[in-house]
C-alpha cells in the first residue's frame, strides 16, 4: 500500500524532488543548501541525496517557494504525494484515487499528467498516464459531480509519476512552467542553451560577481543574462508566476513578504560582463533580452567574429573567464571565401579561434561547452579538464583551457637534441 501525504498546513514538512540537467546534481545540491540559509536561523530546508538527474530534499511549503524563486539550476520543484509498490496499472490508479487532490486545487483547474519510467514492466506508459488522469477525475466526480479538464499545453496543475521496476512515486508540480523559463525571453521557442544549464555552467566554471566574464559567441545572450542577474541580485524566478500560487490556502501575504525581502545588489561602477557575436541580429536580441531581464547596468556588446576578439577592457588585461557555447552552421563564418565546404569552414574557424586564444588571452581561463568531443583537437589546445553534461539527451562536455604565455598546444614540445 502506498503511503499518502495529506497534510497541507504551514508547519507540515514535505518531500521534494528537484530535477536538473544531468551533470549538475552536485551544483544543484550546493545551491539548495545556499537557498536554505535564506531562512536562517530557522532553517527547515534540507538536502538528502543526489541521484542522476536531480536532488531529493525536504522542507515546508514555503521552502518550495524559495527554491522556485531562487534556484537557477533546478528544472522544477516536485512535491511528493505518495510512494509505494505496484504490479499493475490498477495499483497506480488506486494510489492516485486515494490522494486528496481537492485539498490542493479546484475542479475548475486544468491538469496535465506526465510519466517517466526506468525498467518498468508495464507495457504502455500512455495507458498508465491515462489511468492516473482517470483517477484524479474520478476523485473529483465522486466529491463534487464534476471533473477537471485536461490541458496539455498550459495546464494549471501538472501531476508527475515516476516508475522504476517495483515502485511508483506520485508528485504534484509546484513550479508550473519549467523553471528555466525565467519570464524575460522575448522570442518564442526554446533557446539553444537553456537558462538553467547556462547557470550551471557558470557555477561549474567558478565564475563569481566581480570576475571578468566574456562570451565571444553570445547568441541570444543566455550566459550573459544569467551572470548579469546574479550580479544584480535578481532571483531567477523574480519575473514569473508559479503553480503553487494557485494551491488551496496559498498565503499571498507571506509570498509577498518573501519577494519583498529581496535586496538588489548595488550597480557595478565599471563593466565586468562582456559579449560579442558575429551576427548583428544576435547582438540586438541579447541587448533586448538584457532589458527584459531587468538589467539596468551596462553589459558591453559588440558585433565581431570570434576569431578577431581581444580582451574587452583594461580590467581584463590580467585575465578573466571566457565561457561560451560555440554555435554551428551559418553563425560560424569567415569573411571572404564563401566557397569553402562546411567542414573546411568549421575547421578553419576553430583553428583561427584557437590561435586567437593563444595569442591574445594569456592568463585567461577558457570554458567551451559543446557536443563536439573533438573540439580541443580542432583548436590545437590541450584541455585542463573536461566535465560531462547532458543538454537534453545530447551528451556534451565543458572543456577548460588554462591559457598561459607561450605554448599551450596539444602536442608536447620536443626536447632539444
Amino acid at each position: 500500500m502506498a503511503q499518502a501525504i495529506t497534510a497541507q498546513s504551514a508547519s507540515s514538512k514535505h518531500s521534494y524532488f528537484c530535477p536538473c540537467p544531468r551533470g549538475l546534481e552536485i551544483a544543484l545540491a550546493e545551491e539548495i543548501n545556499e537557498i536554505a540559509q535564506l531562512s536562517a536561523p530557522n532553517v527547515t530546508l534540507r538536502v538528502h541525496n543526489q541521484v542522476p538527474g536531480g536532488v531529493h530534499c525536504s522542507g515546508l511549503l514555503s521552502d518550495a517557494w524559495l527554491v522556485n524563486l531562487h534556484s537557477r539550476i533546478a528544472s522544477r520543484v516536485l512535491m511528493r504525494l505518495a510512494h509505494g509498490a505496484y504490479k499493475t496499472e490498477n495499483d497506480i490508479y488506486d494510489t492516485a484515487l486515494e490522494q486528496e487532490w481537492e485539498n490542493w486545487f479546484r475542479v475548475d483547474h486544468t491538469i496535465r499528467v506526465d510519466i517517466t519510467a526506468i525498467k518498468s514492466p508495464l507495457r504502455s506508459l500512455e495507458f498508465t498516464t491515462l489511468k492516473i488522469k482517470d483517477a484524479i477525475c474520478d476523485r473529483f466526480r465522486d466529491i463534487c459531480d464534476e471533473r477537471p479538464s485536461v490541458d496539455t499545453h498550459t495546464p494549471d496543475m501538472r501531476i508527475v509519476g515516476f516508475l522504476d521496476a517495483h515502485s511508483f512515486t506520485l508528485y504534484l508540480d509546484t513550479s508550473g512552467e519549467a523553471l528555466f523559463k525565467r519570464g524575460w525571453r522575448a522570442e518564442t521557442g526554446d533557446a539553444p542553451l537553456r537558462e538553467n544549464l547556462a547557470a550551471g555552467l557558470l557555477r561549474t566554471a567558478g565564475w563569481k560577481p566581480g570576475t571578468v566574464l566574456f562570451d565571444p559567441m553570445c547568441g541570444s545572450g543566455t550566459i550573459l543574462i544569467e551572470a548579469a542577474q546574479i550580479l544584480a541580485g535578481i532571483p531567477a524566478g523574480a519575473r514569473r508566476e508559479f503553480a503553487f500560487e494557485k494551491f488551496h490556502g496559498f498565503e499571498v501575504g507571506q509570498w509577498q513578504a518573501i519577494k519583498g525581502a529581496i535586496k538588489p545588489n548595488p550597480m557595478p561602477l565599471t563593466p565586468t560582463i562582456f559579449g560579442s557575436d558575429i551576427s548583428g541580429d544576435m547582438v540586438a536580441m541579447t541587448a533586448e533580452n538584457l532589458r527584459n531581464a531587468g538589467i539596468l547596468f551596462e553589459v558591453p556588446l559588440k558585433q565581431i567574429e570570434a576569431q578577431e576578439v581581444r580582451p574587452p577592457n583594461e580590467l581584463s588585461a590580467s585575465g578573466g573567464i571566457i565561457l561560451t557555447n560555440p554555435p554551428y552552421g551559418e553563425r560560424i563564418g569567415v569573411r571572404g571565401d564563401s566557397t569553402l565546404a562546411t567542414d573546411d569552414l568549421f575547421n578553419a574557424f576553430f583553428n583561427a579561434f584557437g590561435n586567437t586564444l593563444k595569442q591574445r588571452f594569456a592568463g585567461w581561463t577558457v570554458f567551451l561547452f559543446t557536443a563536439d568531443l573533438t573540439l580541443p583537437k580542432l583548436l590545437r589546445l590541450k584541455e585542463a579538464r573536461k566535465t560531462p553534461f547532458f543538454n537534453g539527451a545530447l551528451e556534451c562536455r565543458l572543456f577548460r583551457f588554462d591559457m598561459v604565455a607561450g605554448f599551450n598546444r596539444r602536442e608536447a614540445a620536443k626536447p632539444k637534441e
